[in-house]
């Protein structure tokens, strides 16, 4: 061994050892026969991932079968999101002016039919009342006035025809001494006296016959006349009843009351305000609500009354209720909105429409508050 030899040392004859590669390594790359890197086909990595991939393979699998599932369910419906919740919502006013002396009733509280709303103060409409009430008996008692004229003046045509009738006697009496004493003097039995004072007697007799008829004709007038009063009165009466009638009115509309079933939403009626005829007092929703869909004129192919509907509430998403077509408005909307559309003026653009569609729900929750204008969402089963 020379010198060069043993300054290197016995470490320089000793031969590298590569170190091990380790192919569990993801970042590790094979090499080929010539040093480079290769990188792994896909049947490898496959081989390598085969967890992953047979998850990612029922993953796939699992979403084709759903949404195919889906659409042969889905195409069976039809839908949209511009539905809402619709009532016939009315504002509740006084028929009658007044301070309000009672409100017994708040915002947002269910009601039942005939339960009091609001009160008005009620005194000056019972002294209507009691007016109209002493003005019917005054009408009741011309009217018996007038009737009791009409008894009187009946008994006085009698008295008027029995005098007639004496008169009448009377007047045959003196016409038969007048033709005696005419027929006497003729004879030469008679004197011309006696003949002149049966023929004053015969005219005086005529003239009170004549008196007796007049006097008979007044009376009949005047009962005409007594007749037509108690016409008059007559309708007094009737008048004067209408006028209570309409005081028993008012004094009841000083009450308002429920008409339905409902609740009381946005009440301004307060107590000791001033209210007119007329003036809104709060605002009434009804119990009955439906829902309005408005659907594309497209989607009523196949669309008929009394198909099933699934709604969900868009306040509530976890409640399903279900209802039916009550009917299809045979119409769009805009044809029956304030300002119309005129397709006949301007340039035309085609748009799809919308069609009011009524659906009645089977069930509303008696737990939630629903009311209108609330959106929902309803799938109606057309197939």
């Amino acid at each position: 061994m020379d010198a060069q030899t043993r300054e290197r040392g016995p470490s320089a004859e000793q031969p590298q050892v590569e170190a091990p590669t380790n192919s569990s390594d993801p970042n590790h790359e094979t090499r080929d026969q010539s040093g480079k890197a290769k990188t792994p086909s896909l049947r490898e990595r496959l081989r390598e991932h085969w967890l992953l991939a047979t998850v990612a393979a029922i993953v796939v699998i699992a979403a084709l079968v759903g949404g195919l599932l889906y659409w042969l369910e889905a195409r069976h419906y039809e839908s949209t999101d511009d539905a809402f919740v619709a009532a016939r919502s009315f504002s509740v006013a006084s028929k009658v002016g007044g301070y309000v002396i009672d409100v017994p009733v708040t915002d947002n509280q269910h009601v039942n039919a005939g339960d009091l709303l609001a009160r008005v103060d009620e005194r000056d409409y019972r002294i209507a009342v009691d007016q109209a009430t002493a003005q019917v008996e005054v009408s009741r008692a011309n009217i018996a006035n007038v009737a009791a004229q009409i008894d009187s003046q009946e008994e006085q045509i009698k008295q008027a025809k029995a005098q007639l009738e004496q008169a009448q006697a009377q007047l045959q009496f003196s016409q038969e001494e007048s033709a005696r004493a005419q027929d006497l003097v003729e004879k030469g039995a008679g004197t011309v006296q006696r003949q002149q004072q049966t023929r004053s007697d015969l005219q005086a007799q005529q003239a009170n016959t004549e008196r007796a008829k007049t006097a008979v004709t007044a009376a009949e007038v005047g009962i005409k006349t007594l007749q037509a009063q108690l016409e008059g009165a007559r309708a007094q009466l009737e008048q004067s009843q209408a006028q209570l009638d309409q005081a028993r009115l008012n004094l009841q509309y000083t009450s308002v009351v429920a008409a339905q079933s409902g609740h009381v939403v946005k009440v301004s009626a307060a107590k000791g305000t001033f209210v007119t005829s007329g003036q809104s007092l709060m605002m009434f929703v009804p119990d009955e609500v439906w829902v309005v869909a408005n659907y594309k004129e497209t989607q009523l192919n196949d669309m008929r009354p009394g198909q099933p509907v699934e709604i969900r509430i868009d306040a509530y998403p976890g409640r399903k209720l279900t209802g039916h077509i009550d009917s299809v408005q045979p119409g769009s909307g805009t044809a029956f909105s304030l300002l119309p559309a005129e397709n006949a003026t301007g340039n035309y653009v085609k748009v799809v429409q919308r069609v009011p569609v009524k659906i009645v729900v089977d069930n509303w929750p008696a737990d939630l508050p629903v009311g209108p204008g609330m959106s929902v969402v309803p799938w109606t089963r057309v197939r």
